[in-house]
Parts: structure tokens; sequence; C-alpha cells
């Protein structure tokens, strides 16, 4: 082989040899492209896609004072459209208080609050977004609302302290009742910037503009250097005998009351909803039985008061220690229905009954009580009741048919007669609570069962009565008359003494002793006479009195 050849062969492996590197340098080079990055900040992430806009404006604008943890957790961890779009529809049907009707009442309100929270409590932000829209959006237009737009001068009342100062703007919202929250709420706001923004107030100082200027605006107590201003902040009001606070002024409790105005209302029941109404079928294995009484009080021409009263045997219900007390825990729903098939109402709450563990025996003979007050117009109704055992889960319905009376306005009429097993006259503690009855407490004795002894309220209301000028009273006779068995123990003229009524609306609130009276069953007839036009008027009950 000559040299030239030599050469050349030697040129050409090397030339294949540096080929063949070059491609495999290639080739790995390709691989650890292709091959993930060991550095996280180069890796493509997986990132869930942003919600659009339209549902962020709902989660977190529309429905963010009513929407629960749960609910909003769940709402998140959706992943689709269509997912969110049913959600949304559950979310409002599950609030719908008449299913049955196309239109969601609830929802229509819920978004009609929204815009008069807007329009009436805007204040450099959004009406929505202030604690007077806060509170309006998630829990309504309060019963009522006591103004002082304008502030100045103020005289306290003796729970606040007494004495006279000047205030900053301010309006208390006047709640009968709120689900989870309490009955007769007094919520405070106000507005220590002049900005129309009013705060939810912590406690009643609040509102006093002259609370740090020094010997101006003092409590009764504090002119009299029973106590200072300091003492408004430490919360120590020292030994002041002149003022009396309420129990809802307490700061604890207060502090309890804006907690629970914060939280989302409660969504109750929903799966009572099911059985109202329907074959009651399900719930023969595990029966709880209870007794259901409607009664009747005229509101004005054409609205009557029909009051709902569910009452069980404590026997009856399971017990649990919860804090050290012996507690038994009641779901009570109720759906009034129109004959047309319209629903007219409907009421749901939780009932407790509690007890130390050495009066449950003692608790479990006597019975627990419910009542709802719904106003309604005259004509046929059906109301359906469920009541569920919180403990075991046991139910039961009660389907009852009923007729709201009407009341011509120029007749003498009567309510209901009620037996009551409590009567008596009304206190600031119970003003939105049940059984209250204009002026009067009435707990009504479904069973008709009193022990000897034990008094027996009887209460009517009359209406359309006249007055006879000559003696300005009732120109109405009215006379109680007792039976047993069938023969006359006892007849009574009422007097009229001690009754505040009159006119349009008298009240008959009277309590029977029954130390004297024998075992065993009676009727009580109170027999009602319009002088004037001569009509008559029968209401009667039955009881039985027991050892």
């Amino acid at each position: 082989m000559s040299i030239v050849n030599l050469i050349r062969n030697i040129v050409f492996g090397t030339l294949i040899l540096s080929i063949g590197s070059i491609s495999g340098f290639a080739q790995k080079a390709q691989k650890e492209k292709d091959r993930p990055s060991q550095d996280p900040t180069t890796n493509a992430r997986k990132v869930k896609p942003e919600l659009k806009e339209a549902y962020k404006k709902w989660l977190n604008t529309d429905v963010d004072y009513i929407i629960s943890k749960e609910e909003r957790r769940a709402f998140n961890a959706l992943t689709t459209d269509e997912e969110r779009e049913n959600f949304i529809e559950n979310f409002w049907r599950r609030r719908d208080p008449n299913p049955d009707t196309e239109e969601n009442e609830y929802r229509e309100e819920y978004y009609e609050r929204i815009a008069y929270a807007n329009e009436h409590f805007a204040s450099g932000i959004p009406g929505w977004r202030t604690d007077r829209g806060r509170t309006y959006i998630a829990w309504g237009k309060p019963d009522s609302i006591e103004s002082h737009p304008a502030g100045g001068a103020y005289d306290r009342p003796s729970y606040e302290g007494g004495g006279s100062t000047t205030t900053y703007p301010f309006e208390i919202w006047f709640y009968r009742h709120l689900d989870n929250v309490g009955d007769g709420l007094e919520i405070e706001f106000v507005d220590p910037t002049g900005t129309g923004e009013y705060r939810l107030a912590r406690n009643a100082n609040e509102k006093d503009a002259l609370a740090t200027v020094p010997g101006a605006g003092l409590t009764t107590a504090e002119q009299l250097g029973l106590s200072s201003k300091g003492d408004r902040v430490s919360g120590q009001q020292g030994s002041n005998p002149f003022q009396f606070q309420r129990e809802q002024d307490s700061p604890f409790r207060r502090m309890e009351i804006i907690s629970n105005l914060q939280r989302p209302p409660q969504v109750k029941f929903s799966d009572l909803q099911g059985i109202a109404g329907g074959d009651s079928g399900v719930l023969d294995n595990n029966p709880l039985n209870f007794d259901l009484r409607v009664d009747f009080f005229r509101q004005s021409d054409d609205r009557v008061i029909a009051t709902f009263t569910v009452q069980t045997d404590n026997k009856d219900l399971s017990f649990e220690k919860i804090g050290g007390l012996e507690t038994a825990r009641l779901n009570i729903f109720g759906r009034i229905t129109a004959v047309s098939g319209k629903r007219s109402g409907i009421f749901e709450e939780s009932v407790t009954t509690n007890a130390t563990s050495a009066e449950l025996t003692e608790m479990k003979d006597r019975k627990s009580i419910y009542q709802k007050a719904v106003a309604l117009t005259p004509g046929v109704y059906k109301v359906d009741v469920v009541v569920r055992d919180v403990v075991t889960g046991n139910r039961g319905i009660v389907n009852q048919g009923f007729t709201v009376p009407r009341y011509d306005e120029k007749k003498l009429s009567t309510s209901t007669l009620i037996l009551a097993s409590k009567l008596r006259e009304t206190n600031e503690r119970d003003v939105g609570g049940m059984f209250v009855i204009g002026n009067s407490k009435v707990v009504p004795n479904l069973a008709g069962n009193y022990k000897q002894g034990q008094e027996i309220g009887v209460y009517l209301q009359v209406y359309n009565a006249g007055i006879d000028q000559t003696t300005l009273r009732p120109a109405v006779d009215v006379n109680y008359i007792l039976t047993k068995s069938g023969k006359e123990v006892l007849r009574q003229t009422e007097d009229w003494s001690g009754l505040s009524d009159s006119g349009q609306r008298l009240t008959l609130a009277r309590l029977l002793p029954t130390d004297q009276m024998p075992l065993g069953d009676y009727e009580i007839k109170i027999v009602t006479k319009d002088r004037v036009g001569g009509q008559v008027i029968e209401n009667k009950g039955k009881f039985t009195i027991t050892q």
C-alpha cells in the first residue's frame, strides 16, 4: 500500500469516527433536552384554571354573607362551569321557601336587599360592604329602626348609666327574632366620623361623643363619684346602684350577638322538607309522637294570627350530656298550604330541653313545647309538621287541616279559647319570644291535664264589643260555667275588673284555682252575650284534675 493510500484510509477512518461521535453527542443532547429539567423554576406547573369573573363575583360579592364555609369549600373544588352552574342552582333551591312556585322568593328578595343596601348605605364604599349593609343583606329588614341621623343631646336610659351626653349619629335596629342569634335584639350602629358610614357598635359607649372629654357627658354614678369614665373602658362600673344592665348589654352577650351576626344564616332541616306533606309510612319503624294545636286571633279585618303549638312528652325523647347537662334536642319543620295548593308559610326551629343529672327523672315526666305564630288570610289550609329527635333520628309527622275564620268587623266574635299551663302578663324578656299574645304570655296545655292545686289559665279575646256609656264598661255579659260529669259545679260572671282593653278587643285572662276541686274530668264553658244585639257565643274547653 502506498503512503498516499495509507494516509487516505487513516483520514477516512478518523472522519467516520468523528461523525459517529458527533451523532452520538447530538442524540444525547436531544435526550437531555427532552428530559424534564431538574430546576423547579423552569418546570411547567399544573395550575388550576382561574375562576371566571362572573363566578368570582357570585362567590365573593353576591353571596359572600350567606354562603357557609362548607358550601364555599365545595364550590372552590369544582372544576367545570357546568358543575358551578348546577351548584348555584342548588344553592338557591335549598333556600327557596316555596319550591312549588316558579319564582324563588328568597333569591329575589335577597338581590333586592343588595340593591337597597347599595342605594341607602353607601358612604365612600359600596353599601353592601358596610356594617349596615351586611346586616340588612344577611338578615333582612329590621322590625323597627330608631334613628338619630344628627346625633346631639341624649338622655341615657338607666341600663346605660343614666345622665345626659351628646352623641354621634347612630341607629338602633330591632329584630324580634333571628335564628341562631337571639330574641328581642337591639343592634346599634354609630357614625363617629360623620361620613355616613355607620359601624356596628361593640358597646353603648361608642356613640358617646363626650366619652373622652373630661367632666362632660357623665353618667349618674360618675356625677356622684361612684365610678369614672375609665371604668367604662375597663368594663368595671364600680358600686353603681344607678345602672341596671340588661342581659343583652353584658360584654359577653353583646360579643356573642355580634359574632353570630357575622355567621351566614343557617339553612335548616332541608331533609325534613321532603317528608312534610308526603307519605308518612317511612316513619312507622321509629315514630315520635307529638300533639299539634292551632289557635286563631284577629289581627285586622283581613288578617288572622294563627298559632301552631307542638308538644312532646319528654319521656319519648333521648337525652345526652352536653356541657355537663342532660340535653334533648328536637328539629321542628312545618309547611302551611292553602286549599289551592299554594304554599302559605314555612316554620322551622331547634328546641332544646336541659336538666341536671339529678333533675333528669323529674324532667322526663314533663313536656317540651314550641309555638310559631303566622299571619294568614281567612280560608281553608293544611299544615304538615315533622318533628325529629336529633339524637336518635326518630321522627313523627302530623298532617292537619284547619279553617282560618273571617272576623266580621260589625259582629261580636271571639278568638279560640285556650286553657293554659302558664298565664301571666308579659315583661321585657318576653318581647319577640314564643307564646306572646297581646300583653299576655299564654302557654297552652295541649293534654289538658292539671295536678290538683295547679292553676288553670283561661284565655279568650272578644272582638267588637261595645261600651256601655253609663258604666263605661263593655256592653257584653260573660259567664264562666264549670261542669263535672254534666253537672254544674260553678258559675261566675265576669266583672271586667283589671281589664285594660276596650272597644275593638277585650281580653279575658283569668286563673282558675283547683285546690278545692275533686279529681276528675271537667268542662268549662264561656258564654258571651251582646246586650245590644242579643248575639250569644259559646266557647268550650275540657280538662282533667289529677293527683
